[in-house]
C-alpha cells in the first residue's frame, strides 16, 4: 500500500533521491535574492597571492592573535545606610550613644533594600542586631548604677564615735 506524499513538500528519506527542477543556465539572476547584489565584491581577498593561507589566520607554527576579555558585569550598589548604620552601631562599642542610632538606621537600611534590590542585607542586619544589643546593655548598664547610687544613698553609714 503507498501514502500520497506528505504536504508541504516534505521529502521522505526511505523514498530514495528526489531530482531536483531543471535550472535554465540563460535566465537572469535574482538581484533580490538573499545574498546577491550587483554591488558586492566578489567573494575572497582580492589582493591576497595565490598559495597563501587567507587573511585573518596565523601562519602555521605561530600564536593566535590574543582574545581581548568582554567587560565585566556592573556590580550592583551597596546600600549607603546600611554601612553607615553598621559603622555607628561599632561605633557604639565606645561611645554608646551611637549604637540605638545605627539599629534605627539599619532598620531603615533594610526596608530601602527590600525597595531598590541593593546589596547590604547583611551589613543592615548586623547594625541592627549590634546597635540593639549595645543599647540593652548600656540601659542594664545605667539601670546598674542608679540601683548602686540608690543603695550607698540609702545606707546607713552613719558611726556612733
Amino acid at each position: 500500500m503507498s501514502y500520497p506524499p506528505p504536504p508541504g513538500g516534505w521529502h521522505d528519506p526511505s523514498a530514495g533521491p528526489q531530482s531536483s527542477p531543471p535550472v535554465d543556465p540563460y535566465a537572469p539572476e535574482d538581484p533580490y535574492a538573499v545574498g546577491k547584489s550587483p554591488y558586492a565584491p566578489p567573494p575572497g581577498d582580492p589582493y591576497a597571492a595565490a598559495g597563501y593561507p587567507p587573511a585573518g589566520y596565523p601562519p602555521p607554527g605561530a600564536y593566535p592573535p590574543p582574545v581581548h576579555p568582554g567587560y565585566a558585569p556592573p556590580a550592583s550598589r551597596t546600600n549607603t545606610l546600611a554601612i553607615v548604620a553598621l559603622v555607628l552601631s561599632l561605633v557604639g562599642l565606645t561611645s554608646c550613644i551611637t549604637a540605638p542610632i545605627g539599629a534605627i538606621m539599619g532598620h531603615v537600611a533594610q526596608r530601602q533594600i527590600r525597595e531598590t534590590g541593593e546589596q547590604g542585607e547583611g551589613m543592615a542586619k548586623a547594625a541592627i542586631i549590634v546597635g540593639w544589643i549595645l543599647t540593652a546593655l548600656l540601659v542594664a548598664g545605667i539601670i546598674f548604677y542608679i540601683v548602686m547610687i540608690a543603695i550607698a544613698i540609702n545606707s546607713d553609714s552613719s558611726t556612733n564615735y
